[in-house]
């Protein structure tokens, strides 16, 4: 545990979650231990000339129940999440004696308002002068940290890091960072994402990143095994509430975890490919167990990227390798990808906060369609079912398109 004089420790005290396996952190986490895929024939167009027409799909999902019809109206998808899943966080923190005036808010996503986009190009491209006036303010990435932040009235720093898949888990090391150093006494923390669209699909399709798999969904997802063809596109938002230790304590706060350390690197390898020896994916492991002061050997579980990609998950594999030694023989590994599928933008903080769970509850979450082991992915990857297991510490890892790597590591919060 990290003790750098004049540091906070930082802790989570409220997650809020909405994702293809519900609305609601305890749904969520408990369609997530019985191994419930969140994949289903895609519902929000038509498909059918689409090479891939599976999705996991955020349902039952009225913006209504958390905004105006008019707010609802003027704001892109990926924001209606983002405002029920802080609301959701918020709900379960409390926000009594919190000091709003200088609570940051950092929220990321890798695409933004991708529904209002396409629309608007539609619109502009018949009748210009049908382009929506809140097109530019629904469709920019910050606005989800901008929305939130104006609900609760959050008036210190913000941030809305685009980094691809790792946005969400740059938003919540950022925000570690700025609680832990006195920038913010409270944050929230996540990302949001809503890109199951046609134009969306039909690249990633024909990038052939995607699982084919119409025909059986909920086996789409399988990181970690020898048949995998592609991940399978999702959508949602996950929100933490990040404060000191000392705030959480003096309020009388359920502590989740405590976040220890947050790892950064870059491949400068490819623009979509893993740099395929995982090295750089390494340093960030590494990096986020050196802010931490964790040694590898404490590390008890590893919250893959596990995208189901044949190169992604082969490479984070040899990184984990690389990074832990011997001790990954000894790791549990699971990729919670397999039932929310890959919520883009939003995939990081949901990721930590199955971490965060997974320390709280005493349960690792499992990589389900474990049925054909890969000879070049052999870890222990809690294959098909959940795990009790009193953990110490974890690694949560996020990798994007571009490169960029990140790391985030908690551990369970005891109390000095």
């Amino acid at each position: 545990m990290s003790t750098v004089p004049g540091r906070h420790r930082v802790v989570v005290t409220g997650i809020g979650m909405v994702n293809p396996l519900g609305i609601g952190t305890e749904t969520v986490w408990t369609r997530l231990l019985a191994g419930t895929s969140g994949v289903g024939p895609i519902r929000g167009f038509d498909a059918d000339r689409l090479p891939v027409r599976i999705a996991a799909e955020v349902t039952d999902f009225d913006p209504t129940d958390w905004l105006t019809p008019k707010e609802a109206r003027r704001l892109d998808r990926f924001c209606h999440f983002a405002i029920a899943a802080a609301e959701l966080a918020v709900e379960r923190a409390g926000l009594d004696g919190i000091d709003r005036e200088g609570a940051a808010t950092v929220i990321g996503s890798a695409i933004g308002g991708a529904t209002t986009i396409i629309e608007g190009v539609l619109k502009d491209a018949t009748a210009p002068r049908m382009v929506s006036p809140f097109f530019v303010p629904s469709s920019i990435a910050n606005m989800g940290a901008g929305t939130v932040a104006q609900r609760f009235g959050f008036r210190g720093p913000s941030a809305a890091p685009v980094t691809a898949c790792a946005s969400s888990a740059d938003a919540v090391g950022q925000a570690y960072r700025m609680v832990r150093d006195g920038y913010a006494g409270v944050a929230l923390a996540g990302g949001s994402e809503a890109c199951v669209a046609s134009p969306l699909v039909a690249g990633f399709a024909n990038m052939r990143a995607l699982s084919r798999r119409n025909d059986e969904p909920g086996r789409a997802s399988r990181p970690f095994t020898a048949d995998r063809d592609g991940f399978v596109m999702g959508e949602g938002a996950t929100m933490l509430l990040l404060e000191t230790a000392e705030s959480a304590e003096a309020r009388g706060a359920h502590v989740y975890a405590e976040i220890c350390g947050y790892g950064q690197t870059t491949d400068a390898y490819h623009v979509t490919a893993p740099e395929p020896t995982g090295r750089s994916a390494a340093r960030a492991m590494l990096a986020a167990l050196r802010e931490a002061d964790l040694k590898p050997g404490e590390i008890d579980y590893v919250n893959a990227h596990g995208t189901s990609t044949p190169f992604s998950d082969a490479a984070e594999t040899k990184a984990i390798k690389s990074a832990f030694g011997a001790h990954s023989g000894n790791l549990a590994v699971s990729s919670t990808k397999s039932m929310t599928g890959h919520l883009l933008g939003a995939a990081g903080a949901t990721e930590t906060a199955f971490c965060a769970l997974a320390l709280d509850r005493g349960v690792i979450p499992p990589t389900v369609n474990q049925d054909a082991p890969d000879p070049e992915c052999d870890l222990d990857y809690v294959p098909n079912a959940a795990r009790p297991h009193e953990l110490r510490a974890v690694l949560s890892n996020s990798f994007a398109f571009g490169g960029q790597n990140v790391a985030l590591a908690l551990q369970r919060f005891v109390r000095e």
